[in-house]
């Protein structure tokens, strides 16, 4: 678990929850942001040697260059504090660099889990994990850049539907509680003594009329 995780597992599950996984996303996720740093980064340095005497071209390459730097160091910290965690009452995920947000999806909310490969991601390791669940929570419907291929789809769907752990097909609450018993049943209702005849009086004669 990293060391981050760590912090995040302390922070936000109970103290008898104990988190099953904590991965943060794969590297492969810091592809697209450096192939966009680096031309910025390559275009700012050429401004800045193109002619050192001149305040002009070195100033706005130092901008492009702080800019650029500034812009990649948020993506890698980004990648960084970002973690998904599954204990066995929930799914969790924690992102944000200053302002932290946690997106939660209980187990038993959980119907269908679906693992997407792309032709890179069979190569470098990482796939795409889709949930179906009853409710419309979108930040956990999608993640991109999951790690470990096979292993991480086969302990999350032992998780979610093994009734062992306490996943979707198990019982309990949204918490993982187990669900009280059931009421016993009410003891059947003996029989009467007299056959369950209800007697009545005789209906009085109507009185006569006189003429």
């Amino acid at each position: 678990m990293p060391v981050r995780a760590h912090r995040d597992v302390a922070k936000y599950l109970l103290d008898d929850e104990e988190a099953v996984l904590a991965v943060r996303r794969h590297w492969a996720v810091l592809i697209e942001p450096t192939a966009k740093f680096l031309p910025a980064f390559l275009l700012g340095g050429w401004l800045l040697l193109l002619d050192p005497d001149n305040p002009v071209s070195s100033s706005a390459g130092l901008i492009v260059l702080v800019l650029s730097l500034g812009w990649y160091a948020l993506r890698i910290v980004e990648w960084w504090m970002r973690h998904f965690i599954v204990s066995r009452r929930r799914v969790l995920l924690t992102s944000g660099v200053v302002v932290r947000t946690v997106t939660l999806l209980p187990l038993r909310r959980i119907t269908d889990l679906t693992w997407q490969e792309t032709l890179l991601g069979q190569v470098l390791g990482y796939g795409t994990f889709r949930f179906e669940s009853a409710g419309q929570d979108q930040a956990l419907r999608h993640l991109t850049y999951m790690p470990d291929a096979q292993g991480l789809y086969r302990e999350v769907s032992r998780l979610l539907f093994g009734s062992d752990y306490g996943g979707a097909a198990a019982g309990g609450d949204d918490e993982g509680n187990p669900e009280p018993p059931a009421p016993p049943p009410a003891p059947p209702t003996p029989p009467r003594p007299d056959g369950g005849r209800h007697d009545t009086e005789p209906i009085p004669p109507l009185p006569q009329q006189h003429d």
